[in-house]
């Protein structure tokens, strides 16, 4: 019987094959945790008893949600990662030295690659599996079971065979294919199964747009997203330092799926996701006839922080000024998009129009700091979830949108459609 590229990452990890709906334990390539959620992992560790990792060079900590530390209690959070990783001389720490947003920095970094098992104590982990490695989130004690014994238990998942097709319009993007997809299938319509995204449409893809769709698979409910390894793939990991060899794997034209989605990605708008639900999904032109009043707009975190997303609002935002009512901030996704964004330009771009900029971090994302909405405010935001209360204030609404939308929403005060 033929097997999916997840099957396949699982079979080659414990030796034989395997399918989905198999318990298998299996080693894994990379464990992530970040300020939030590793000293959890950290204190079932010492609890445990262990007294050393099972593989420390598997095993990254980032310090993205709250760093620099807002307040007491996260440098004191931030502090005990920070203690670990120093009596284990832990290689992978990055912390405001060389900062960034984990699902950004660890494929930047060369540290997750196509072929891997990756877990992280963070839902948004399935980003990676754009590399073609099977990658989710975890809690933070299975973590730790992990840093103990370099392995874990996992149930193969079964796979959604999702096929893209056409060239999408120059406003179309990989946000808007994922808001398109839980649109359509709901926030559960993938619980505990792959998305794996298929098709035409994926050539016209780039890495931010990939690592987009991969990113809000959760958000569907889905264990993991994952896009095979192609030409996008390989020019992407041409210039960085790998930490493995990478592992290719295809699904066999006889695997098996329990669901097959197809979409016209040449037909399809920009999406805006209303509150308070990322399947609450409507096309622009309908988002632009409801004149949507906004008080900020946001591009940034790890589903919409990357050089491309900068790109595009510069592009947009060159020689105009953001609206009088509107904050716009922008959170490049690590230093290193940073400082590309600077040397491109884009930054004196976006400040010249009267957007700020902010270090990475992950803060405005989950109403933690450097974006918050206050009582009733209107937020739209490249961000990937827009729950009651998620970016501040309970009576406050966030619409998930592109980084084009959010650009030109920025100057124009509400709402608007890029094209």
């Amino acid at each position: 019987m033929g097997q999916t590229i997840t099957e396949k990452i699982f079979s080659e990890h414990v030796g034989h094959a395997v399918y989905a709906g198999e318990i298998i334990r299996c080693n894994i390539d990379m464990v992530i945790g970040n300020d939030i959620t590793t000293p959890i992992s950290i204190k079932a560790f010492e609890d445990s008893g262990a007294t050393k990792l099972a593989n420390p060079d598997g095993f990254s900590i980032v310090l993205d949600h709250f760093i620099p530390a807002k307040d007491i209690a996260s440098a004191n959070q931030a502090r005990i990662s920070r203690d670990f990783a120093k009596k284990y001389n832990l290689k992978n720490f990055f912390d405001e030295k060389d900062m960034g947003i984990e699902h950004a920095l660890l494929p930047e970094k060369g540290l997750v690659v196509p072929g891997d098992v990756i877990i992280g104590a963070d839902s948004h982990t399935c980003t990676h599996g754009a590399l073609g490695a099977f990658s989710t989130g975890m809690g933070s004690t299975d973590l730790a079971f992990a840093m103990i014994t370099g392995g874990n238990w996992f149930k193969v998942p079964e796979s959604i065979k999702v096929i893209l097709s056409g060239k999408p319009g120059k406003y179309t993007t990989g946000k808007d294919i994922i808001l398109e997809i839980i649109r359509m299938i709901g926030v559960d319509g993938a619980l505990y199964k792959t998305l794996e995204f298929t098709g035409s449409t994926i050539e016209y893809l780039n890495m931010d747009d990939r690592f987009s769709m991969c990113n809000m698979a959760i958000e569907a409910g889905a264990k993991s997203g994952i896009v095979a390894f192609d030409a996008v793939t390989k020019d992407f990991l041409a210039d960085k330092n790998l930490a493995r060899e990478p592992r290719i794997h295809y699904s066999d034209e006889d695997a098996s799926y329990t669901q097959i989605l197809e979409i016209d990605v040449a037909n399809l708008e920009p999406v805006i996701a209303y509150p308070f639900l990322p399947s609450n999904g409507h096309s622009i032109t309908q988002a632009v006839k409801d004149r949507i009043k906004i008080d900020q707009a946001f591009i940034g975190s790890c589903t919409n922080g990357r050089l491309g997303d900068l790109k595009t609002a510069a592009e947009i935002l060159k020689g105009k000024r953001v609206h009088p009512d509107v904050r716009l901030i922008v959170t490049p996704g690590t230093q290193h998009i940073f400082q590309e964004a600077s040397r491109l330009g884009y930054i004196d771009i976006i400040i010249d129009a009267g957007g700020v900029v902010s270090n990475p971090t992950c803060g405005a994302c989950l109403g933690g700091y450097m974006g918050i909405l206050g009582d009733n405010e209107v937020a739209v935001a490249t961000t990937n979830r827009n729950f009651v209360g998620r970016m501040g204030s309970r009576s406050s609404k966030v619409y998930l949108a592109n980084s084009a939308v959010a650009a030109i929403s920025a100057i124009n005060g509400y709402i608007t459609d890029p094209r």
